[in-house]
């Protein structure tokens, strides 16, 4: 028996224009991703022919343990690729916040891809594995990427971007998740009678972004999401309000949410921020992260 554990990042939406719905179901959408120092672990470990594939869940509850679940998706992907037998145990660890808008199955999925190919010897390339990843799921492919990068098409299709330094983050958990299907049905529903011509990109970003200059990265975050996400969950905008009143360079909801993120001058900027969200109420858990991070990679053989 041999094992392979992975590790795979959270994600914030630095920028998320979403263009208008199109006749295949999907939005097309213009974002900038950047990969957070909170991690999913993955542990993937060979099992008995024939036993095929199993799944569990530590550190969160109503995960599915399933094939409805993108790690066991993953799985069977690698191995179909690999024409093998997809005989698998997966121990799959959370940290990143579940329905939290920062991608953690997306996460896990990346993870599964890097475990199992290492397990069993796959050796299918970078390359090869994004192409996969795509097929899994939009975020899928940029959390195998990490670091920092353009987003467009659904998300998958990227282009990495430069960065100077790093970004320190706060991230502020709500008590329950919110549906990304919702949030972007949501969206829809607002835009009724003003639709988006086109989802386009934010020059002030990547200036900020090249520069690494957190003061102008704060004033030009922007999400398309958080109206929707607001309007669905009032009490997000408390917990956006309570970290601007703590100091935070930009606040925002993260992706479709309903986790929030607060961006800091520094480390000890963060942990004030932090301390004061945690004394708030209006948040279940506050973590202090960096960004940007490697993407989805083997830590243990």
């Amino acid at each position: 028996m041999s094992t392979v554990t992975a590790q795979a990042p959270a994600k914030v939406n630095l920028w998320l224009s979403v263009g208008p719905l199109g006749a295949d179901g999907f939005h097309p959408l213009a974002t900038v991703f950047q990969s957070l120092t909170l991690y999913d672990l993955v542990r993937a470990t060979s099992t008995s022919l024939g036993s095929g594939i199993t799944l569990t869940v530590e550190g969160a509850d109503g995960v599915p343990v399933d094939r409805t679940n993108l790690a066991w998706s993953a799985a069977a992907l690698v191995a179909d690729e690999l024409r093998i037998a997809a005989d698998v145990s997966l121990h799959v660890v959370k940290r990143i916040p579940v329905a939290g808008g920062m991608a953690g199955g997306s996460a896990d999925a990346a993870a599964t891809l890097v475990a199992c190919d290492a397990l069993w010897k796959g050796q299918l390339g970078r390359a090869r594995l994004m192409e996969l990843a795509a097929t899994l799921g939009s975020d899928v492919p940029f959390m195998l990427h990490g670091g920092t990068a353009i987003g467009t098409g659904r998300g998958d299709r990227l282009t990495p971007v430069l960065t100077a330094g790093e970004f320190h983050w706060v991230l502020a958990a709500a008590d329950r998740g919110l549906s990304t299907p919702a949030v972007y049905g949501q969206l829809d529903r607002l835009r009724a009678d003003h639709p988006p011509v086109s989802e386009f990109l934010s020059d002030d970003v990547m200036t900020a972004l090249r520069a690494g200059d957190a003061l102008a990265l704060g004033r030009a975050l922007g999400n398309d999401l958080q109206e929707p996400a607001l309007s669905l969950m009032p009490s997000l905008g408390q917990l956006v309000a309570a970290g601007v009143d703590a100091g935070a360079l930009g606040a925002m909801v993260s992706g479709s949410g309903p986790t929030c993120v607060f961006l800091a001058r520094d480390r000890d900027h963060a942990l004030d921020i932090a301390a004061r969200l945690s004394g708030s109420g209006l948040c279940r858990t506050v973590a202090c992260v960096t960004g940007p991070t490697a993407g989805a990679h083997v830590i243990d053989v």
